[in-house]
């Protein structure tokens, strides 16, 4: 049996851990999933302001000495978790696709999968046994 959770983040990446409190909890899925008969799946879905949090370059590190939520995206992908961008969003906020995280330079196969916000919908509905919002 498998047990998905999906995170859902709609904050900015800044002003709030809460972004990186749900990129932390989704990493530690992983890490239940080692210690319990069940799978754990995790999936990450970035809605409203929460897909500022996906675009690539940020200068966290740089500026404040912590890890940008950038860094941390590409580890996900790099560990092949579902990460989703809501497409209407990015469209009200101006955001190009090539804008957003890559994680090929660390390795990664998978890409953030921009989709529509019914599709974010349709995974919160049917496609997850757990529902935590940021």
């Amino acid at each position: 049996m498998s047990n998905k959770i999906l995170f859902v983040v709609q904050r900015p990446p800044y002003k709030s851990e809460n972004p990186k409190l749900a990129i932390t909890h989704a990493m530690s899925c992983y890490t239940a999933d080692m210690h319990i008969d069940e799978e754990v799946e995790p999936t990450l879905a970035y809605v409203g302001d929460g897909v500022l949090n996906c675009i690539k370059d940020q200068k966290a590190e740089e500026i404040y000495g912590i890890v940008s939520t950038d860094q941390h995206l590409k580890i996900q992908l790099t560990g092949d978790m579902k990460i989703l961008v809501c497409k209407e969003d990015m469209e009200r906020l101006g955001i190009q696709e090539e804008r957003l995280v890559d994680g090929r330079d660390l390795g990664a196969d998978m890409d953030l999968n921009v989709v529509t916000f019914e599709e974010i919908l349709k995974e919160m509905d049917e496609g997850c046994d757990h529902l935590m919002f940021f």
